[in-house]
């Protein structure tokens, strides 16, 4: 009798094993495509992402893990403003907190998902809006067949209609604050973080060029440099070069992170919008 208790016994628990198997496993990576960091330590910064095995990651919840529409934050991939509609003083659904938007939730701008273009409201004192640009689409899926994520997404979409490099050379810069690729990467920070221009001078400025035929080299340049220098204060210097390194808190900065959060936010509130022909655009103004 014990005997046979026990087989059954046995029977049971690798039943029970083989439906634990079974069970799906937790999403690794954060929307922007980018895996969780397996601990917040990995970010000493705090600017939201990490450093492990040799690549960057995502601090759940933290300021990069953004467009999740769970917990925080709202459908649009903004956070939920902690203070609500006190942060919002002129009623359009839109706070400030903590040097970003955010989301009264309940209010204007917590719309849901939709379909696609997404939320339409844009971040207090902004215009923004969408458009159908030809072969767009197909060139949305060749920045991601590059490597490319919906951040990059945004931030080339903000720089041209096309997402493209037919644009002045250098964008009518030269030196350090050249311009190339399709994300406008300029070439102090090139030189800086990206390996491809390790080691070159400001007079070699010409060589970033490179980049405006190459996509998967733009793609690893911009990857490169967003964790070498950290997302925040990346995003200081690729809006205004050594000035936005030395000062990264301007408001100026802070507008222009808030267009590409809002752009990545549309984005990634429909599937479609990263292989169709929709452009998001925010007016921003160009320095």
């Amino acid at each position: 009798m014990r005997r046979f208790i026990g087989v059954v016994l046995g029977l049971l628990l690798a039943v029970t094993g083989a439906v634990m198997s079974a069970a799906p496993a937790v999403a690794e990576n954060a929307p922007n495509g980018y895996p969780y960091c397996s601990s917040s330590s990995s970010d000493p910064d705090g600017d939201g992402w990490g450093w492990e095995n040799s690549a960057s990651c995502v601090v759940r919840g933290g300021a990069a893990d953004t467009g999740s529409g769970s917990g925080g934050n709202a459908p649009n991939g903004y956070p939920y403003c902690a203070n609500g509609s006190s942060s919002d003083p002129d009623g359009d659904g839109w706070g400030w907190e903590n040097s970003r938007s955010c989301v009264v939730r309940g209010g204007a701008a917590d719309g849901g998902s939709g379909g696609g273009g997404g939320s339409t409201a844009c971040p207090s004192g902004m215009s923004c809006g969408s458009y159908s640009v030809s072969g767009l689409g197909y060139r949305k899926q060749q920045v991601r067949n590059a490597g490319g994520n919906s951040l990059d997404l945004a931030v080339a979409m903000l720089e041209t209609d096309n997402m493209s490099t037919n644009y002045a050379y250098g964008d009518n810069k030269t030196y350090d604050a050249a311009n190339f690729g399709i994300f406008k990467q300029n070439w102090l920070m090139l030189r800086s973080k990206c390996s491809r221009f390790s080691g070159q001078s400001v007079s070699q400025w010409n060589n970033g060029a490179a980049l405006n035929s190459n996509l998967s080299a733009d793609i690893s340049c911009l990857h490169q440099s967003q964790s070498g220098y950290g997302l925040n204060t990346w995003f200081a210097g690729h809006r205004n070069g050594e000035t936005g390194l030395n000062n990264p808190n301007t408001s100026d900065i802070n507008g222009y992170k808030t267009a590409i959060y809002w752009i990545q936010s549309q984005i990634n509130s429909n599937s479609s919008n990263l292989s169709n022909d929709t452009r998001f655009w925010v007016d921003v103004r160009p320095i």
